[in-house]
């Protein structure tokens, strides 16, 4: 006789635990799906994976791997076949919706819903370290600045001699690494909001790392946690469980109030960093040399130097917002021992990844900068801040975030702005209410191979010496390119063509000013 469902599930929480003949639906087949497709059928366990679509590599994967395909539609309740299988478990991807109907059907079915997060939990011991044990895991969410300060940390940890990788949302499955057979001491995790509604969700799967961090707090993908207060609560779980530093933002109230509001492990310490002069406990900044007060036996009179602000700048990081990175990087890698000197050397060494900040090109005294990356208006707001006159290039999926404050905020430093993507009209509205002396563009253009184009030719005819031509779309991309990455290098390779004097003669026209109250064009 099979085993009750529940006693089935409890018993899965190691590499080593009888995976085999398990019967898991995995709904969604991009990175992450296909990450989990291959890892149960490494494991043994029959696996059905439901999309509404999928690449035709992980297509040809799956069939090479075991695993089955059904093409399900993302609005439709569960299939026959789904019946017919009658999974013991469910594991979802990142971005599947609360409410999305398979997810109700596993409800009322009583089977279990994991994430991939907590799937690489229960098998982390894949990954040993020379005494067996398993990989430390030390986690990092925020609204912004996830991804540089995930591998910051990593650089630092490798820098002090530890065998450390970054995963999770910054691209690299979490799953793949635990199963890389080289083995890792620490694995950095970048963690969505999204992976983070699922966690500690389910007995014997609740996270349990070193180190943890929320970097900061704004509104971003409300429409998708429904609410300002459901997306704070999802950000909070990373706390859950932490057994050395929760590190938090001194300047960011929220931060500091899920700290407080987190269940820990007996001896965790909050970790506090921020732009001023740290307190105890702190890291933080003492005219331009970053310390460290909090891993330190004498931290009420001393300081540990860590770098200064111009081996910072060399390494392209001296904005306000990649300091404050540096400093959260820094105090998880001192949670896991690393020397001051060695994340001095990691400071001096790290460079920053595409599409961040990054300087494209200086032509005629006008910079043009790729922050493609800046997906929300927290991002955007950071890049702005950075520069007295800007010609900015914005819009695209605003993920139910209101535009208007940060319109309002930087009105006075801004030239003109050029208006991509499918959420124009709020943008609009917010400069007609708020900066209505700033010279507005629309890009009228759906396709994407004529977008930038059009928006770097539209910026060139507004630039003036002194100006920066920003690139900073406070949104998503996913209405009119394939990522952000898309974004920014068809940005940079517009601004080169241009610069070069090939731009085309295909691009849409380009109105001087659009009409109070007229809609936007393109794509919905």
């Amino acid at each position: 006789m099979d085993q009750p469902l529940s006693a089935r599930t409890e018993r899965l929480t190691s590499w080593r635990a009888d995976w085999s003949g398990l019967r898991v639906a995995v709904l969604g087949l991009g990175v992450t799906g296909f990450s989990v497709a291959d890892t149960l059928t490494e494991l043994g366990a029959h696996v059905l994976v439901l999309a509404a679509r999928g690449s035709e590599e992980h297509l040809s994967l799956l069939e090479v791997i075991g695993a089955r395909f059904l093409e399900h539609p993302d609005d439709q309740g569960a299939p026959d076949e789904l019946l017919e299988f009658a999974p013991e478990l469910v594991v979802v991807s990142p971005g599947y919706h609360p409410d999305h109907p398979l997810l109700e059907w596993a409800a009322q079915a009583g089977v279990p819903v994991w994430g991939d997060i907590e799937l690489a939990w229960r098998l982390r011991d894949k990954v040993t370290r020379a005494d067996g044990s398993p990989a430390e895991w030390i986690l990092v969410t925020g609204t912004n600045g996830k991804t540089t300060t995930t591998q910051l940390t990593a650089h630092m940890l490798v820098a002090g001699g530890l065998r450390a990788a970054p995963a999770g949302n910054i691209g690299i499955p979490v799953l793949d690494a635990i199963r890389d057979p080289g083995g890792f001491d620490v694995l950095v995790v970048e963690l969505s909001s999204y992976q983070l509604h699922w966690a500690h969700r389910n007995p014997g799967g609740e996270l349990a790392p070193l180190a943890s961090v929320c970097l900061n707090i704004a509104d971003d993908h409300l429409d998708w946690h429904g609410s300002r207060e459901a997306y704070v609560a999802a950000k909070g779980r990373v706390y859950a469980n932490t057994r050395a530093a929760c590190v938090y933002n001194t300047g960011d109230l929220a931060t500091r109030e899920l700290v407080e509001d987190a269940e820990v492990q007996e001896g965790c310490r909050a970790i506090g960093f921020g732009l001023g002069i740290p307190g105890p406990s702190d890291l933080g900044l003492v005219e331009d040399v970053l310390v460290d007060r909090a891993f330190l036996e004498e931290r009420r009179s001393h300081a540990l130097e860590l770098a200064t602000l111009d081996e910072l700048r060399e390494a392209g990081l001296g904005a306000p917002h990649s300091v404050a990175n540096v400093l959260a990087a820094a105090a998880l890698a001192r949670a896991a021992g690393v020397e001051p000197a060695r994340i001095r050397d990691a400071v001096r060494s790290f460079r920053m990844d595409a599409h961040r900040t990054e300087l494209v090109a200086v032509a005629s005294g006008v910079s043009w900068i790729d922050d493609s990356k800046a997906t929300n208006a927290h991002a955007a707001d950071a890049a702005l801040r950075a520069s007295e006159s800007v010609v900015w290039i914005a819009g695209g999926l605003l993920k139910g975030v209101d535009p208007a404050p940060l319109v309002e905020r930087h009105a006075s430093r801004l030239r003109a702005a050029i208006l991509i993507g499918a959420d124009r009209s709020a943008l609009r509205l917010a400069f007609q209410r708020h900066a209505p002396g700033v010279s507005v563009v629309e890009v009228e253009g759906s396709e994407t191979e004529d977008v930038m184009s059009a928006a770097v030719r539209a910026a060139a005819s507004v630039a003036r010496e002194g100006d920066v031509v920003l690139l900073a779309p406070a949104a998503a991309s996913m209405d009119q390119f394939t990522d952000y990455a898309d974004r920014g290098r068809r940005f940079a390779a517009a601004v080169r063509r241009h610069l070069e004097g090939g731009d085309g003669d295909h691009d849409p026209a380009l109105p001087t000013e659009p009409a109070p109250g007229s809609g936007p064009v393109g794509d919905s």
